[in-house]
């Protein structure tokens, strides 16, 4: 039986970090810094459109996933499949994974690429796919799975919410083919009626670009409704027990566990629920803000590079994301 494995990680954020004070400043715009800083747990962010950095989501998504590789020991042209996560597109249409590939190999090859929106529990569920596709395709021996976010080039000037939340990055993971266990099952939730809470929804087809709404201010990143402050305190626990119920393991030994990094005080509260120890999972909201589809990676990336995981971990993500989407994995690294 094959399984695939993550053979490499890395992580990328464009330019200077900004931290709470400098974004207010540099931004105009005002939130409680001391609340982001203690609670949300929020003191720096990348954005590159207030460095001024000519960078998208392509250009986060390239620069992660060529660190990735050569993570690996490998060259672009050895990987035979490109799935980028993320629901901050460098185009509407062709694909962003179209595109990376194109980068990445110079043109034609017998490899796929494809895109996964889950918004941000897009990259769990791209890690799940890509993992499954991996292990039972004999001709896919390398595959990147690239979670993205460049959500700051949605929100509009002045909008404290977007811009003080959200931020830029990407995080990228190898997987390569193995006999030993890897990658070993997902779970997936959703509620599709909670889709008019937060999103970008104009440029789609129910909504079009004009000058009608760009002239309202009905574009870009918009808030339509508060979401529960309670909503992943609820969600995530019973979304662990089943993950790892289904993966044949317990509580007790999960070596490292990785949320959706949008709020430390709700991860806090969800490993007292699950009497998982603080320090079994990894943040990195206090430098990275939240990334959407990229924080897990990027947080995971981080550990592995601070020497926090080790070969042989058992490792849980959970990932939510707007609509509703909720995705998990379990796996040994």
């Amino acid at each position: 039986m094959s399984y695939a494995y993550i053979a490499a990680t890395a992580l990328y954020a464009p330019g200077e970090p900004i931290d709470n004070e400098e974004l207010m400043r540099i931004a105009g715009i005002e939130f409680d810094a001391a609340k982001y800083r203690d609670k949300i747990g929020i003191e720096r962010r990348h954005i590159a459109r207030l460095r001024g950095i000519e960078e998208s989501t392509a250009d986060f998504a390239e620069a992660a996933s060529r660190k990735a590789i050569a993570n690996a020991g490998l060259r672009a042209d050895d990987i035979d499949l490109f799935v980028v996560a993320t629901d901050t597109p460098e185009y509407i249409s062709p694909p962003t994974a179209v595109v990376l590939q194109g980068r990445l190999q110079g043109g034609q090859r017998d490899v796929g690429a494809f895109d996964v929106n889950a918004s941000c529990a897009g990259f769990a569920s791209a890690f799940d796919t890509a993992s499954r596709i991996v292990a039972s395709d004999p001709e896919v021996r390398h595959a990147v799975v690239t979670g993205v976010y460049n959500m700051p080039a949605y929100a509009r000037d002045g909008d404290a919410f977007g811009l003080s939340i959200f931020a830029d990055g990407a995080g990228s993971f190898v997987l390569s083919k193995s006999e030993s266990p890897g990658y070993i099952t997902g779970c997936r939730l959703t509620d599709g009626t909670q889709w008019n809470f937060v999103g970008v929804y104009t440029g789609g087809t129910r909504h079009p670009v004009t000058h009608k709404r760009l002239d309202d201010g009905e574009y870009g990143l918009q808030l339509l409704q508060r979401l529960p402050g309670d909503r992943n305190v609820k969600l995530w626990p019973g979304m662990v027990r089943k993950t790892i119920d289904k993966a044949g393991f317990t509580v007790e030994e999960i070596d490292r566990i990785i949320y959706t990094q949008i709020n430390r005080s709700v991860i806090e509260q969800v490993n007292g629920i699950l009497g998982i120890p603080q320090e079994r999972s990894h943040t990195i909201m206090d430098r990275y803000g939240y990334t959407g589809s990229a924080c897990v990676p990027m947080a995971f990336a981080d550990a592995v590079e601070q020497g926090k995981v080790s070969r042989g971990d058992r490792v849980v993500f959970v990932a939510s994301g707007a609509g509703l989407a909720v995705s998990s994995n379990a796996f040994v690294y």
